[in-house]
């Protein structure tokens, strides 16, 4: 099943995927909200008996902002939504595959995620939360057959990327443009939706605690 807050582009997706011949249903609503979390897993459970694979991939962008200009509302928003939603998220499943005793469960981290960043503070902060809080799963429920991985996607072309205008001020584009100077190329979104899909196959099942890169190489230079 797929949610989102976009409600149009979740229902657009579960078409796609129940014209290939899957069954799928949709959630639309704000992953940080309680109760879309509740919605979402009971959802999956109802409608397909439990949960054996979950993917964070909802995330935000932030106005590039350092830390001494991020104001209060900006940083909540970002994590709310960047580590909030998927810790929740996470949370509410692992009952139901700690019942099965498997699952699988992959985060989306970001190239921010593993040094500092020409991103934001907050998006910044934010992905490194999501990497603790894969590294924390991996070990505590690894040996229950829970496994827990990340990817780190660098630039790609998703609706991210595609609205982003940075603050009031335009501090953000001036930053990306400097930024982008040093990108070889964008990955278009399905590239990262393969690893994704590798991660959460038993393809990789002895892959527990790993943040993978997705990014033409950006971890390595």
């Amino acid at each position: 099943m797929a949610a989102d807050l976009n409600d149009e582009g979740v229902k657009t997706v579960v078409e796609e995927i129940r014209a290939a011949g899957v069954a799928a249903e949709a959630v639309s609503g704000d992953l940080s909200d309680p109760a879309v979390i509740e919605r979402v897993v009971s959802t999956a459970v109802t409608e397909f008996g439990g949960v054996d694979v979950l993917a964070n991939i909802a995330g935000v962008i932030d106005s590039q902002s350092a830390a001494a200009d991020v104001t209060d509302a900006e940083w909540e928003r970002i994590i709310r939504i960047n580590l909030t939603a998927p810790f929740m998220l996470t949370r509410a499943v692992l009952p139901h595959m700690l019942a099965k005793g498997k699952g699988a469960i992959v985060n989306t981290g970001s190239t921010a995620s593993l040094r500092g960043s020409a991103s934001g503070a907050a998006y910044t902060v934010s992905k490194h939360g999501v990497i603790g809080l894969t590294q924390s799963l991996a070990v505590m429920y690894g040996g229950s057959g829970i496994r827990t991985n990340a990817i780190a996607p660098g630039p790609t072309m998703t609706n991210i990327v595609a609205s982003y205008s940075g603050d009031e001020e335009g501090h953000g584009p001036k930053i990306l443009a400097g930024y982008r100077q040093n990108i070889s190329r964008y990955s278009e979104a399905d590239e990262p939706a393969a690893a994704i899909v590798f991660l959460a196959s038993d393809a990789a099942s002895s892959i527990n605690g790993v943040v993978m890169p997705v990014d033409n190489g950006i971890a390595a230079a």
